[in-house]
């Protein structure tokens, strides 16, 4: 396994979707890939439902990045259970960062209202 030189996290923006809802899925703890499918459509209130196949295709991505990493506490033999690294706390921040200020944006165009202002 390759060892990631630390990255600019703004290098992975902007992130689709999905990658972005597996990141913020482990952002509390660990979990194995059902756990993330359901933590994912749970949350969306079923809008966003991944695949097994979209997954383990993100998964695969996100570690060879340098993202997560298989959590030897959580994993057996039939199931693996990830963690984010450091690097990739770092880069779900960034796009939620991100996504922040250009909602911000989209308010200073009074596309959406403040909610504050009601």
């Amino acid at each position: 396994m390759a060892v990631h030189p630390a990255r600019d996290p703004a290098s992975f923006l902007p992130l689709t979707p999905a990658l972005f809802h597996v990141l913020l899925s482990l952002v509390e703890g660990q979990k194995h890939g059902y756990a993330i499918l359901k933590e994912v459509a749970e949350r969306t209130g079923h809008q966003v439902e991944l695949s097994t196949g979209t997954l383990y295709g993100i998964v695969k991505r996100l570690l060879a990045d340098g993202l997560i990493r298989e959590s030897a506490l959580g994993s057996t033999e039939r199931r693996r259970a990830y963690r984010l690294t450091p690097l990739g706390r770092s880069v779900a921040l960034a796009e939620a960062e991100r996504l922040r200020d250009l909602v911000a944006v989209a308010r200073t165009k009074k596309l959406l209202l403040d909610p504050a202002k009601g």
